[in-house]
């Protein structure tokens, strides 16, 4: 049996932000399937989401990391800015490993790797409604040991700020600077700007072994 017990009193309204149809058809169904779930709205870019938002915030935000025209991560802090009322899921095609850290870091309750089951995406929404954190034990140790730590344990690609990872992730996807900087607003000074930072912190000596090497980390953690 749904557990109904939130301390909100009344069945949670929850927001999705995917810009994939078809996942936002599958999420919508299997949510409001549940007596105490119901989706209020979907959204397929940060643009849309916003829009939604000025009718009020909703319980929850389900959000995927990639959309079409934003990182979702730069959507999770915009949410939270305007009050604490909204508690956030981030949900990704990619591992934990990779962006877990960084969702909750930028205010995140929760991360779903997208290949986890319903009843694990169900115990996730229920988890983060009610305040509590939802992340496997490996992230609650990361988490603690970057709390104690800071920057000197991370390495390589973990060592890359939010943006400089988004613009990594469009070089493994064939994008051009152009491209990339049209996708994320910016301008191509900057991502050629960001595409030194990236050869700079793995070490990489050339665009073409930066290239290759944005695959090859696409590969191993999709």
């Amino acid at each position: 049996m749904a557990d109904l017990n939130y301390g909100l009193g009344r069945t949670a309204s929850i927001l999705l932000v995917d810009d994939h149809p078809l996942l936002r058809a599958g999420l919508a169904a299997l949510l409001v399937a549940e007596s105490d779930l119901k989706v209020v709205g979907e959204a397929a870019s940060e643009s849309e989401e916003l829009e939604l938002l000025r009718n009020g915030l909703p319980d929850l935000a389900i959000i995927d990391i990639s959309l079409r025209d934003s990182s979702g991560l730069d959507l999770v802090r915009q949410i939270l800015a305007r009050g604490n009322a909204c508690k956030v899921l981030v949900i990704s095609g990619f591992r934990e490993s990779i962006y877990g850290e960084r969702a909750h870091r930028a205010g995140a309750l929760g991360f779903l790797n997208k290949q986890e089951t319903d009843e694990r995406l169900l115990e996730a929404v229920r988890t983060v409604l009610k305040g509590r954190r939802f992340c496997s034990p490996a992230l609650t140790q990361r988490l603690m040991t970057q709390a104690l730590n800071g920057d000197q344990e991370l390495r390589g690609v973990e060592r890359l700020t939010d943006r400089e990872l988004d613009v990594y992730r469009m070089i493994a996807e064939g994008y051009s600077s152009g491209v990339i900087a049209a996708k994320l607003f910016i301008s191509t000074h900057t991502v050629d700007t960001h595409r030194e930072n990236i050869k700079r912190k793995p070490g990489l000596k050339s665009a073409g072994e930066l290239t290759r090497s944005a695959v090859h980390w696409q590969l191993e953690n999709q």
